[in-house]
């Protein structure tokens, strides 16, 4: 089904999902987990609930109980399965998407992501074979669960310290406000509210904040309330992008740099990931505050995994995707969590966050810049003949090709069919040049 994506399942309702496939994929979901409870949220769509209540019938009926967490954000569903104890969870969202767009995101134990290489193919499978089957001798049972005071407390072990501040925020009418309102009770802080109202229409703009586009009220904000910095939530509240106080935004590698200071201070010596797309400050930075820092995957199943393997304290991606190891078994991203951290820092450095990151803008990069190509495996092996001579090449995900004064990395989408080029330089003039060389290979081959 085209609806399984690499990561987590989406499409439009009801063209493309409806409440018959919500049922068998909750059939296939608790099948597959073979869990006695599984946790259950959703976010504020107006099909959430009709899609809901279908995947619960579902997992129901394949004999597991289900934890209803009703509205929530994903970052309290991947807190909930942790601190309840269940086998797994279904977060009810299409993330950042339009909102005529609904999905699944799964996780199993500990919140571990369950993607196309983890389980979702089989997931698929199964939501086609069972759909149809009598449900179970025993049904499992509903019980409804409220988490948001706990999962305040588990953000703010992230950072501690908060400085009597004043911040913009900018729920994009999302579900980060959810937990945040109660957050903000306990926080020394003057806040200028944007958009905290759950609606799943999005009135006022889309819930990505990875658009610049999206950033402008927030941004608009900071400048006339004075704010010490902004921050914007997409849509299910895993991501975070921030805005200084001089309302410009800050890249999400630039972000994960600066946040790695402050996370290696509560965990002297930690690994911190960065995804290859990143800037080549972040390994700077965190080798700088005495920690390791690791190259890994696009695709939060993927870091994740690595955290797992290494340890890692804290990881972040160019996608707004900022990682924090909560206990020796929950790694999640959770941008309210971001927002704790950032707080934190801003206490320990005694500095407006603009100065903070100045120094880090000691590079230059193009941004990600997508083009369809037609057979992306041929032109990254003709792209890559060329550079046999550099420093480093590397296949972890696409290509990467770095050299001393400049690196760029190209690689299929997991999402859509496009390749998607990241390109950074030590000068200007040096980025705009192998970066139109590139574009031209790309596009010549569309």
């Amino acid at each position: 089904m085209a609806i399984f994506k690499a990561y987590d399942i989406r499409g439009i309702v009801p063209d493309q999902l409806d409440a018959d496939l919500a049922y068998a994929i909750g059939r296939g979901s608790a099948h597959f987990l073979a869990a006695e409870a599984i946790a259950v949220g959703r976010d504020a769509r107006t099909h959430s609930p009709e899609l809901s209540d279908a995947l619960i019938r579902g997992i129901n009926d394949e004999g597991a109980a289900v934890v209803d967490l009703g509205l929530i954000s994903t970052p309290m569903l991947y807190y909930a399965v942790e601190e309840l104890g269940a086998g797994g969870g279904v977060m009810v969202t299409a993330s950042h998407n339009p909102g005529e767009y609904n999905g699944f995101k799964i996780c199993r134990e500990h919140a571990i992501p369950i993607g196309e290489a983890s389980g979702l193919k089989e997931i698929e499978a199964l939501s086609s074979e069972r759909a149809g089957l009598e449900p179970a001798a025993r049904r499992g049972g509903r019980s409804a669960v409220d988490v948001v005071d706990g999962y305040v407390d588990h953000v703010l072990t992230v950072g501690g310290r908060c400085p009597e501040l004043r911040v913009a925020i900018d729920c994009g009418n999302g579900m980060a406000s959810v937990a945040l309102e109660k957050l903000l009770e306990r926080l020394p802080l003057t806040v200028e509210r944007l958009y905290f109202e759950p609606d799943g229409s999005f009135p006022n703009h889309e819930a990505d904040p990875l658009k610049v586009e999206n950033l402008q009220d927030l941004r608009d904000a900071v400048l006339r309330s004075g704010a010490d910095f902004g921050v914007g939530f997409d849509g299910d509240g895993d991501r975070a992008v921030f805005v200084d106080d001089e309302g410009e935004p800050i890249s999400s590698d630039l972000m994960t740099g600066i946040l790695a200071r402050d996370q290696l201070r509560r965990h002297p010596g930690g690994t911190v990931l960065y995804d290859l797309r990143s800037s080549r400050v972040v390994a700077e930075e965190v080798e700088k505050a005495g920690g390791v820092a690791l190259m890994c995957r696009v695709g939060h199943s993927f870091v994740k995994a690595q955290m797992r393997e290494t340890g890692a304290v804290f990881a972040g991606e160019l996608s707004g995707h900022l990682y924090f190891r909560f206990s020796p078994e929950l790694m999640a991203d959770d941008g309210t969590a971001a927002f704790v951290a950032v707080l934190d820092l801003l206490a320990a450095e005694k500095q407006p966050l603009s100065r903070i990151v100045a120094p880090l803008r000691r590079y230059h990069a193009s941004g990600e810049i997508n083009r369809r190509v037609s057979d992306t495996g041929a032109l990254l092996a003709e792209i890559q003949a060329e550079h046999v001579g550099a420093p480093e090449v590397s296949n972890l995900d696409g290509l990467l090709v770095r050299y001393e004064d400049w690196w760029f990395n190209l690689r299929p989408s997991n999402t859509e069919p496009v390749l998607r080029l990241n390109l950074e330089a030590g000068s200007e003039e040096r980025m705009i040049e192998e970066r139109d060389r590139l574009l031209a290979r790309m596009e010549a081959a569309g």
